[in-house]
Parts: structure tokens; C-alpha cells; sequence
């Protein structure tokens, strides 16, 4: 080794130390995180919020799905929602019609929604801003036209009936309600560390960097294109396994999975946590169900409340939530060493 590659090599073992402490620590937290909600039912018989925390589960895998794109890339998708519906439809219609076990039903799901995904994404990320923002939302409107139109195979507009078997599974009874919760927190933890290790490596600063400047990344040698067709399909990924979870929560699937409203929501969703920080789209999450749950309680006009709340966030604060307490503490943190 030459005294210039001994160089490098001790300039580089700080930064891989570095990064193996933080995967470990994500790991950690992880494992911390799951603890907390498996026990939960130890501590309360409230079906309700077992329910909720189910409902989180398939929503936070969406919407933090959806901010790989929009944060982390820079690709606002109108119709990202195509596949949270895909994953339902295609779990369920598995699950009815051939009878196999959950988790191969699950790896299929997966394979079928990366492979539509990857065509799909193949012609929008050649695309930039609004045209991909808008084929997106038109590819999305045609898997929710074939659902509605072909209703010998999908149900139509009534969704797929008869409920999704449940096959017990390594001692897993998923119709049992407990089985079914800790299951969606171990899908919703997974899928979070998977995505926060994503954001975290050099692929993640790479999708960063054509965010920024996608023409000094391209002159940089990197391959734009390739980048966001990767980027597009694990997005598609995540989104599918929230399908999936709600999936066996509702016992079936039905249209509004794939309609261009799923999309909406999640831009919402968003909006409320933030996209400069990783948990953003969780509290965001949390924060649209628990709107959705108390103000229809009160009233029919729930659309004109979320309407006021995402203006205040869109206005007045101008960041989600959790960017705002995270750009608060930084300041903090800079007027204290300032002194």
C-alpha cells in the first residue's frame, strides 16, 4: 500500500465507524421502538387503538414511501397512491384465489408490484416536475379504471368480497386481532429501518444530490435516470406493504386504495410532519388519522377543517411540524454555543 492509499484509508475509517455507529443505533432504536408497541396490548384491552396503530402502520409505510420520492429525490408523485392500492388488490386477490401461504402471497405481491413499478417508472422518470407529477396521476386513474371496469376479476366497485384468508402461518394466526397488530408493527418498524438505511447510505446522498442538481450529478458521472427508476420502484415497494397491512385490516380491498385521494393524503400527510426530516411523514401520519377521527365526531364537513390545518401548516408555519421543532432546536442548540 502506498503511503497516499494509507492516507485515504485513515481518512475513510472514521466516516465507516461513524456510519456503523448510526446503523446500530437505528437498530436499536428500532428494536426499542418495536418493544414499546408489542407490549402496548399488555397494558390496554382499547380495540380502538390497536386499530389506530394498525391504520398508522399501513398509512406510515405510504406516506414515508412517498417522501423517498418527494424529499429525498425530488419527485413530487400525484399518483403514488396506484401502488398502496396495487399492494391490497394484488394481496387479496392471491390470497382468494390460489390459497397460499402469507408469506409467499407476500413476496408475489411484492415481485408483481416491483415489476409494474418499474415499467411504469421507466417512462416518468424520464420526465421532469409537473409532467411527472401528472403521468403519475394518469397512470394512476388507469389502475383504478381497470379495478372499477373489470369487476369479474377485481369486484368492481364493490371491492373484493368474501374477505382475504388467513392461513396460520410459524405459529401466526393473522385473524387473531393481537397477531394481526404485532404483525403490522413488525412490517411498519422493518419498513422504516429498511428505508432509513436507504436514506442514510451513499445511494441516499446520491438521490440527494440530483435533488439538488440533477445536471452536476449527470456531469458528475452519475446515472440520473437509473437513480430514479431505483429510487421509484422501492418507493413503489414500501407503498405496496402498506397495502398489504391494510389489506387485512379492512379484510379485502376496494377502490379508493388506487383512487387519486390515497395520493392526496399522502401529499398531505407530508405537508403536516415535514420531508427535511425522516420521521416527518410518522407524525404527519398520526397527526391526519387523529383529524380525521376527532373532527368527524363533530361534523360532516371534516374536508373544510383538514383544508384550514394544511393552510396554517402551508402559510403560517411554511414546513411540517417536525421540521419546524427540528429547525427550532437547531437554532437553540446555535445560540448556545453562540455564547
Amino acid at each position: 500500500m502506498t503511503e497516499l492509499e494509507a492516507g485515504r484509508a485513515q481518512t475513510l475509517a472514521p466516516v465507516r465507524n461513524g456510519t456503523a455507529l448510526h446503523r446500530y443505533r437505528d437498530v436499536l432504536i428500532a428494536l426499542i421502538a418495536f418493544a414499546v408497541l408489542a407490549s402496548l396490548p399488555l397494558f390496554t384491552g382499547s380495540k380502538a387503538l390497536l386499530d389506530f396503530v394498525i391504520r398508522c402502520s399501513a398509512y406510515g409505510l405510504f406516506a414515508t414511501s412517498l417522501n423517498l420520492l418527494v424529499g429525498y429525490t425530488g419527485l413530487t408523485s400525484f399518483g403514488h397512491g396506484m401502488f398502496f392500492g396495487l399492494g391490497a388488490y394484488s394481496f387479496g386477490l392471491i390470497m382468494q384465489k390460489l390459497g397460499v401461504p402469507i408469506p409467499v402471497a407476500f413476496v408475489a405481491t411484492l415481485a408483481i408490484t416491483a415489476v409494474i413499478a418499474a415499467i411504469i417508472g421507466a417512462i416518468c422518470v424520464r420526465l421532469k416536475e409537473i409532467y411527472f407529477a401528472f403521468v403519475t396521476l394518469a397512470f394512476q386513474m388507469l389502475i383504478h379504471s381497470t379495478i372499477l371496469s373489470w369487476a369479474s376479476f377485481t369486484g368492481g366497485d364493490q371491492g373484493l368480497r368474501g374477505g382475504i384468508p388467513r392461513p396460520v402461518f410459524l405459529g401466526i394466526d393473522l385473524a387473531n386481532h393481537v397477531h394481526l397488530y404485532i404483525a403490522s408493527c413488525a412490517l411498519l418498524i422493518l419498513g422504516l429501518l429498511a428505508m432509513r438505511q436507504i436514506a442514510q447510505s451513499p445511494f441516499g446522498y446520491t438521490l440527494r444530490m440530483i435533488r439538488d442538481n440533477a445536471a452536476r450529478a449527470s456531469f458528475l458521472g452519475i446515472d440520473v435516470w437509473r437513480a430514479k427508476l431505483t429510487v421509484f420502484v422501492l418507493a413503489a415497494l414500501f407503498a405496496s406493504m402498506g397495502g398489504m397491512v391494510m389489506a387485512l385490516f379492512v379484510s379485502g380491498a376496494y377502490p379508493e386504495f388506487a383512487y387519486w385521494t390515497i395520493s392526496g393524503e399522502g401529499i398531505f400527510i407530508n405537508m403536516l410532519g415535514g420531508v427535511s426530516t425522516f420521521l416527518g411523514p410518522m407524525v404527519g401520519t398520526v397527526l391526519l388519522l387523529l383529524l380525521n377521527d376527532t373532527v368527524t365526531r363533530f361534523t360532516e364537513y371534516h374536508g373544510i377543517v383538514l383544508g384550514v390545518v394544511i393552510l396554517f401548516f402551508a402559510l403560517g408555519l411554511r414546513k411540517g411540524l417536525l421540521d419546524f421543532v427540528a429547525e427550532w432546536f437547531a437554532h437553540r442548540r446555535d445560540a448556545g454555543e453562540g455564547r
